[in-house]
């Protein structure tokens, strides 16, 4: 079965291809089906440069720099721990439980690729899945939810055929 995904792409830094898209569309299709979220989820997507992440990050987090990708969970979810059912999360207008919101520096992401020495597609892939782990619950504060989220990526990653 395909999930069904409603997902809104704002490009204030135009993706370059619709390839690209299609990737990100695919990256969050997947992460979500491989931590079992069942639900019609709405994700809205926001493609921007350093300087439109950077202004979001001091709005919205008192945080004055760039940074690669940013996810704004709407619910406070546990990690590895899905609600057993989402009808209290579903808006009633849509019929989708709205996941939340991500955004992600394409000027950052082609630098961090050309750093990291990999492509732009697997960088991209990579700030996708792990925004995806931010909407569900997962955090990096400490070592141990650090490793969590880590092997969850890299399990993602690897059913993508995105390796390190």
């Amino acid at each position: 079965m395909e999930h069904k995904l409603n997902i809104s792409f704002w490009e204030q830094h135009p993706i370059e291809n619709l390839r690209l898209r299609r990737h990100l569309r695919g990256c969050i299709s997947t992460a979500l089906r491989m931590m079992g979220v069942k639900a019609r989820c709405e994700i809205n997507v926001l493609i921007t440069n350093d300087a439109g992440i950077h202004e979001i990050n001091k709005a919205l987090r008192q945080i004055d720099r760039p940074t690669d990708v940013l996810s704004f969970p709407m619910f406070s979810l546990e990690a590895g721990v899905l609600p057993e059912s989402w009808d209290d999360y579903t808006d009633p207008e849509t019929g989708c439980v709205p996941l939340g919101d991500m955004t992600i520096s394409l000027e950052r992401a082609k630098a961090q690729a050309e750093e990291y020495g990999h492509s732009v597609r697997r960088e991209l892939g990579y700030l996708t899945i792990h925004s995806i782990l931010h909407l569900l619950g997962y955090d990096h504060e400490d070592e141990e939810d650090k490793r969590l989220m880590r092997r969850e990526e890299e399990k993602i990653l690897a059913e993508l055929l995105l390796p390190r």
